[in-house]
Formats: C-alpha cells, structure tokens, sequence
C-alpha cells in the first residue's frame, strides 16, 4: 500500500497534494508547469509507492462536465499510458479553488500571497485529496 497522490491539473500549472504512507493526512506537494506533470511523477512514483492518483473532475452546478474537461481527459489518458500501475480515480473539484482562496485568506496571508495562483492549486490539490479521503472513510 503507499500514498494517495491528488492532482488539480490546469493547462499552466498543475496542483499536487500526497497522503501520508498511513494515508491520514493530506499535505502539499507544491505545483508543477503542466508540461512537466508527467516526469515529475514518473520520478515520484520511482521513488515512493503510490496506491492511486486522484484527479480533480471540474462539474458545473448542474453536474454536468465543465469546459476545462477537455483538457483533463487527453491528461488522464497521457498518465495512464506513462505510469499505467497506478490507478486514476475521479474527484468532484466543484468549489475546491474558491474555498482554496478563502482558506488562504483566512489563514492570514499576505495580499500577495492570496495572489499567487500556484498556492491556490496547490490548496486546491490539497482540498481534492481531503474530500476523496473522506469519501473513502465513508464508504468503508
């Protein structure tokens, strides 16, 4: 068993947030330039064991699939031909950047900070991880 690997993927940057090996607590990775994702888990997963690589599913109020869909399929598909032993789950990421902001504001950042894009993927990573470990502790 290893690690659960979250990824907010954007077509700049790419948010990542990873478990613990006892898969308790969500911690930030940092974020990735998007052209870049690929080597830089093929390299993770090199290194520490990886259960499954959760990734952010953008949905619209309505529940259906949003717009930047089109550019996380050919991504998922891209992931799992490189790293095709680690599974790829799906995670509702509806409202993960806006509780992200709000997260960031509230823990008392600078006003720069709270601007800076790659910290608000990589809460965002983090909030995506949280909510499938808690849906995984429901279901168990």
């Amino acid at each position: 068993m290893g690690r659960i690997l979250a990824i907010d993927y954007g077509q700049k940057r790419v948010g990542l947030a990873v478990t613990d090996e006892l898969k308790i607590i969500a911690t930030a990775l940092g974020t990735v330039p998007a052209g870049e994702v690929i080597t830089f888990l093929k390299e993770y997963v090199s290194r520490n064991p990886v259960e499954c690589f959760v990734v952010g599913e953008p949905k619209q109020m309505n529940n259906t699939v949003s717009e930047s869909a089109k550019y996380i399929e050919p991504f998922i598909l891209r992931l799992k031909t490189a790293i095709p032993s680690v599974p790829v789950e799906r995670m509702d990421e509806r409202f993960t950047s806006l509780l992200a902001t709000h997260a960031i504001r509230d823990s008392g950042a600078k006003k720069k900070d709270r601007r800076d894009k790659s910290l608000v993927d990589t809460v965002s990573a983090v909030l995506i991880l949280q909510s499938f470990m808690e849906m995984r502790a429901m279901t168990n």
